[in-house]
């Protein structure tokens, strides 16, 4: 059976524009969940977990038409450690310092929920920035794009000069890693590259 649409358990506008360039139709229900990491839990464990919650949260609380969720976890990881969407505009300024001529990873979880059950994928990028100056960092951090971002950072913004090499899936780092979506979305009847309808 031919899914028209996905509900998207976020309100990213990366995660739907993403979406849109695949010719994906879906609605916007973001997920409330407690996005804590657990004591000793592994990051790719994290991700995944987070992104089956998301989709559950959103599957168990619609009562609108059904339809399949989809949901994402992205972390940003250095020596082991999750970099989450820093606070402020300090704690985004120590991210991007620890960052700077180091290799990190950027782990992206997807998961789809159909009819009751879960089905997830994980994504695995390694991007290694250049040595960045303070005076960068500074003026980066004026701008407020870390602000929301995990690691304090947007591959596909302004610290994309930042971005020496990147091994994995460029749209996986912005938060929706393409190839893994589009996996799931086919393999349970949700059409890609449709025509939009005009509204």
């Amino acid at each position: 059976m031919v899914k028209d649409f996905v509900y998207l358990a976020s309100a990213s506008p990366r995660r739907g524009e993403l979406l849109r360039q695949i010719g994906v139709e879906f609605r916007v229900q973001p997920a409330d969940i407690d996005e804590a990491p657990r004591a000793g839990e592994p990051a790719r464990d994290y991700v995944l977990r987070l992104a089956a919650a998301k989709a559950a949260a959103v599957g168990a609380a619609s009562t609108h038409t059904p339809a399949p969720v989809l949901a994402a976890d992205t972390a940003v990881v250095l020596d082991g450690e999750i970099l989450g969407k820093p606070a402020d505009a300090p704690e985004a300024l120590r991210m991007l310092e620890r960052l700077s001529g180091r290799v990190h990873e950027v782990l992206t979880a997807v998961a789809l929920g159909v009819g009751g059950a879960i089905d997830t994928r994980l994504c695995v990028s390694e991007v290694r920035f250049r040595a960045t100056t303070a005076d960068e960092r500074a003026a980066y951090c004026r701008t407020g794009e870390p602000l929301d971002k995990a690691g304090g950072y947007a591959i596909q913004g302004r610290a994309a000069v930042f971005v020496e090499h990147l091994r994995g899936s460029f749209s996986g780092v912005m938060g929706l890693p393409l190839f893994e979506t589009a996996e799931l979305l086919v393999r349970y009847g949700v059409p890609i590259w449709r025509e939009r309808t005009a509204a």
